[in-house]
């Protein structure tokens, strides 16, 4: 299995562009649990860190990191450019993450 190179850039230094296959996505839609929120809500009261809800965020961003490669690898591609991430909340308890770029081949110059 060969490496999958990601970038936020449009471009990678020393490399050139040899075919563009097209924009890759990974998603997820996550609710949050009555006990995060309940906890949450009595930590929001004194301030500070929601390492709960942290944790989540956290491991739902490497999960649609690892379906958008999945789908860059299926394509034939060996990188994605211009990745981005995209969340929006659905409803009043549920958080769709999305992972997204344009999948491509790159080769090393000379």
């Amino acid at each position: 299995m060969s490496r999958m190179l990601i970038s936020t850039m449009n471009d990678v230094p020393g490399y050139r562009v040899t075919s563009v296959l097209g924009e890759v996505f990974g998603l997820t839609v996550r609710s949050r649990n009555v006990g995060s929120q309940l906890g949450a809500a009595f930590k929001s009261l004194a301030g500070g860190e929601l390492k709960g809800m942290t944790k989540n965020l956290q491991a739902s961003r490497e999960e649609v990191v690892g379906r958008m490669v999945a789908e860059a690898e299926a394509r034939g591609g060996n990188c994605v450019l211009a990745m981005r991430f995209d969340t929006s909340e659905m409803g009043g308890n549920w958080t769709e993450i999305c992972a997204y770029g344009t999948a491509v081949v790159i080769e090393p110059l000379g």
